[in-house]
């Protein structure tokens, strides 16, 4: 198949038929094409992120996972309108029914994504209320330039916001809390 075009919608079937090596994400059926591969100041902060939430996740039923990583928010609805799939950079799920082969089939507990210039936008407008829309139930926008965290905390259908500069709560793990001083160091 073709690489997608920007005036065409999209399903998950098409997304899948895609094998050019690019990486993409479909919203609402329109695809996104990716940046290439991030800077190594947001590997180093994913890197960091990941790494404290799988030593908290160990011998837990929660998994953890890191981009490439394909969530499929629609997944339940017919195949027609499985038309949204984003890779975010960290992604926790609790739910095992949720996990296939493929990725997650349904909305994640925590997504985690950081921020990059050309991502700005799209983490947070598009993809803020996407992942409200779907039942995201904590959804962190992590800034490399202000060395923070905006977690989005779902309640009652509304994201409540908190910020974070030195450790962060995770909400939907208790107990659980990053250093954002070992995030952010250099």
């Amino acid at each position: 198949m073709p690489l997608p075009q920007k005036n065409l919608k999209y399903t998950y079937s098409d997304y899948c038929s895609w094998n050019d090596g690019e990486r993409w994400e479909l919203i609402d059926g329109v695809a996104y094409g990716m940046s290439p591969a991030p800077m190594r100041n947001h590997q180093d902060v994913s890197g960091a992120l990941f790494y404290q939430l799988y030593n908290f996740l160990k011998d837990k039923p929660c998994k953890v996972y890191s981009a490439p990583f394909d969530v499929r928010l629609n997944a339940g609805e017919k195949s027609e309108k499985n038309d949204t799939v984003v890779q975010p950079d960290i992604v926790v799920v609790c739910d095992k029914s949720k996990l296939d082969e493929k990725g997650c089939n349904g909305a994640p507990d925590l997504v985690i994504e950081i921020l990059s210039p050309s991502s700005l936008r799209m983490d947070r407008l598009l993809k803020l209320e996407k992942y409200r829309h779907y039942g995201v139930r904590e959804y962190w926008i992590v800034d490399t330039e202000a060395l923070g965290v905006e977690a989005y905390i779902l309640d009652n259908g509304r994201y409540y916001l908190n910020a974070y500069i030195d450790e962060a709560p995770v909400e939907v793990l208790p107990g659980c809390v990053i250093d954002l001083k070992e995030v952010f160091q250099e």
